[in-house]
């Protein structure tokens, strides 16, 4: 399935966890891909919506695996939420994952409160999200990493991701979350800052057809390219708009797709 691809293909942008590895292991054929794309000098960006793992904890596990990716490369809502924080002047108050934590330690902030919601998995207790609902009635910012529904989790199956327990906090507070992940639109365009490119130029690669897909193309993204990888489920290409550009077996497939397209 085909709905459209940008005349010009300068730049791609993929999601990681679902198309480049699950878990510990890389999806047959991706680290091959990303290095077809090297070859061809097409200047990738890794924009992924993880909130467990700290920006250098996430290039690692790339070395691992056979990519190499630079710390320009790589977009985080971590990395994101560090530069609002410092840009608003606000001072975090995390319900994240532990593992998160560093990612905001060594930064210098303001006075003004916010609360920072990641997937914070064992961490989302009664006691701390009520503890992050009372400082949103007094007056804190509200600031989501992400809103995704769900993740593949290690066992293989599909577990609760950050968008429930931000979606329960807006509810209770009656405050809406500033998203800094995907699909916020700023959150793309962040990741392209620096490129010789257009919006409508670049095309993305994702398993997730909500935040990934239908977030790339409200956006601007030229094109945006669901695999059946991942989280991906049977009909979920139907499930949000706009649809995605082509729906792909892989990201192997996936570079194959944008190759032909560039000629």
């Amino acid at each position: 399935m085909v709905r459209h691809a940008p005349d010009m293909i300068r730049a791609m942008l993929l999601d990681l966890s679902g198309v480049v590895y699950d878990g510990d292991t890389p999806i047959p054929g991706a680290v091959a891909a990303i290095g077809r794309l090297r070859a061809e000098g097409l200047p990738l960006r890794f924009v992924s919506n993880t909130t467990r793992s700290p920006h250098r904890a996430i290039v690692a596990q790339l070395a691992k695996l056979g990519v190499t990716v630079s710390n320009d490369e790589l977009f985080t809502p971590a990395r994101a939420a560090v530069e609002w924080l410092a840009r608003e002047g606000c001072a975090p108050h995390l319900l994240v994952h532990p593992d998160l934590v560093p990612e905001f330690a060594s930064n210098i902030f303001g006075d003004r409160k916010a609360v920072v919601v990641g997937d914070a998995a064992e961490a989302f207790t009664y006691a701390a999200m009520n503890t992050a609902f009372r400082h949103l009635l007094d007056g804190a910012e509200f600031l989501a990493l992400a809103v995704n529904r769900t993740f593949r989790d290690a066992d293989g199956g599909l577990s609760l991701d950050a968008g429930a327990f931000v979606a329960a906090l807006e509810f209770a507070a009656g405050k809406q979350a500033t998203v800094l992940g995907k699909p916020a639109r700023e959150f793309f365009h962040a990741a392209l800052a620096g490129l010789e490119c257009t919006p409508g130029q670049v095309v993305m690669v994702g398993d997730d057809a909500e935040s990934d897909i239908a977030g790339a193309l409200r956006a601007g993204i030229g094109a945006a390219l669901l695999v059946r990888t991942g989280k991906y489920r049977p009909g979920d290409e139907n499930r949000h708009a706009p649809h995605p550009s082509a729906v792909i077996d892989d990201l192997a497939a996936a570079v194959e797709w944008v190759l032909r397209k560039r000629g």
